[in-house]
Formats: structure tokens, sequence, C-alpha cells
């Protein structure tokens, strides 16, 4: 400690060699640096980093009823205020010439023919255009592992990790490794959870939530003190997750009863609501 040798020189009468108010600061000094010697680290926490991968709506939502109504509105103006189409023109166009059938020209017959057959055509494939349904097969059988029910809600992925001695229904997870970046192990942890046949897309490389919980008495008296996770947002993209996982894709509702309470709240704080 060559700083604590310094500030303690003396000269060679025995007089201390700095001033007696600076001779003060260098035993508050000595002091600080001799209790930092005895700082000892006794809490050991784990850093994990989870997933919180969403499959965004296929299909949008029901209107509501003013919604329609408003809609109605638009469309009606935007059908006053525009301009005729082609087809329109060559409507007109053919009324004029039927004005001059009169004068024994048989093309304008054809013609007439050729405008109401398109326009019966296309109003038989309006009768026989059928809507598709809002709810799937998927849905209807309750399939919670399948990415087509619910179109038109974010559904999250949760995946059975085993916590403790219990097993849990939580975001995809796993213990950061030496010389791993944060972000680096949430990528690692959906290719070792997922599978490699899902394409998912990260919202950056910093966390976007945090949770910690603490460990057991009897696990704290091994030098670990809890756990400190670090959640990522991510979007599904493409793929499968692999069948050998237990999962399932829940919406908003479904996780309120499928989470832990404290695990909700961390995680509510960053979700967007549907």
């Amino acid at each position: 400690m060559m700083f604590r040798r310094i500030l303690t020189l003396r000269t060679s009468n025995g007089l201390p060699f700095l001033t007696p108010g600076i001779s003060s600061t260098s035993k508050v000094i000595s002091r600080t640096l001799s209790e930092q010697e005895d700082i000892d680290v006794v809490e050991k926490w784990d850093l994990l980093s989870a997933v919180c991968l969403e499959r965004h709506p296929v299909i949008t939502k029901p209107m509501l009823d003013i919604e329609a109504r408003y809609q109605n509105m638009l469309q009606q103006i935007e059908y006053e205020n525009s301009m005729i189409s082609d087809f329109e023109i060559r409507k007109q166009k053919d009324k004029s010439q039927r004005i001059q059938a009169s004068a024994g020209k048989t093309d304008n017959i054809i013609s007439k023919e050729t405008i109401q057959d398109i326009e019966d055509s296309w109003e038989e494939e309006f009768k026989n255009f059928k809507f598709a349904s809002r709810i799937s097969e998927v849905e209807e059988d309750n399939a919670v592992v399948s990415l087509k029910r619910k179109l038109d809600k974010n559904l999250m992925l949760l995946v059975e990790q085993k916590v403790g001695n219990s097993n849990l229904w939580i975001p995809p997870q796993s213990i950061r490794r030496h010389r791993e970046t944060m972000i680096q192990t949430a990528y690692r942890t959906v290719q070792e959870l997922c599978g490699n046949n899902i394409k998912v897309q990260f919202y950056g490389n910093a966390p976007i939530g945090f949770y910690q919980y603490k460990y057991p008495k009897n696990i704290q008296e091994k030098g670990r003190n809890g756990a400190k996770i670090f959640y990522f947002l991510a979007k599904y993209i493409s793929g499968d997750i692999s069948p050998n996982v237990k999962h399932c894709w829940l919406d908003r509702e479904e996780l309120k009863k499928a989470l832990h309470p404290d695990v909700r709240r961390s995680i509510a704080k960053f979700l967007l609501p549907d």
C-alpha cells in the first residue's frame, strides 16, 4: 500500500511531513483503505435471459358498432367524391351507341351483350363469394400449441421448465454462461428450447424487463442468493416449435391464469395490451 506509506512519512526530526490538517485526512484515507481490504462478496446471483416471444395478430379485430358506422360513412363520402371508372366510361359510351342503333349498326348489339355478360358474371361471383371464418378448426378444438388460433390477438410463447422443485409455465429462459452477453444467452435460449426450425426477430440487444427472486435458505447457504432474470422481447417470423418441447401460445387473458403472479406483474410492465 504505497499510498498509505506516503501519507505517513515523517521528517528527520520526527515531526509529521504533512501539516496537521492534512495528517488527519491521511488517517481517514488509511482507515478507509484498511476497511476496503476486509470487504468480501457474500451474495452470488444467477443471471438468466428470458425471451418473451410473441406472434402478432394475423387478421384485424371485429369492428365495434360505432367503427362499422364510421367506415360506412367514409365509404359513402369516397363514393360521392370519386371519379368514374374505365368500365363506367365504356358503359356510357355503349349507351350513346345504342341510341344510334336505329342507323342499322349491329356492332353496338355485340358491345351491349359483352358489357351485360361482364356485369352478370360479376353479380354471380359476388353471390357465390363467402367470407372465411374468423375462428379456425384448431381454435374450436382449443389446441393451445397451435399458431393458427386466435388470429386477431397477440399470442406469447410459454414453455414448461423446472424452477426449483416445481415445473412452471414461463417464457423460455436459461442461465448465462461464462463470457456470454445477455443477448447471446437469449439467442441460445431460443435455439436450445425451441429448436432450429423457428425464425424470430429480437427488438434490439438490450433487455426490456427485469425480475428477481431469492432461492430457498438451503440453496442460499451454498452461496447462491437468487436469480436475476432479464427479459428480451422478440417477434415470431416463421417455423414451428420443436415437438419435444412442452409449450403453448396464450393470449393476454390466458397469461393471467398460467403465469405466477409475480412473473405476470413484471411482464405486464412492458407487454402492450390487445
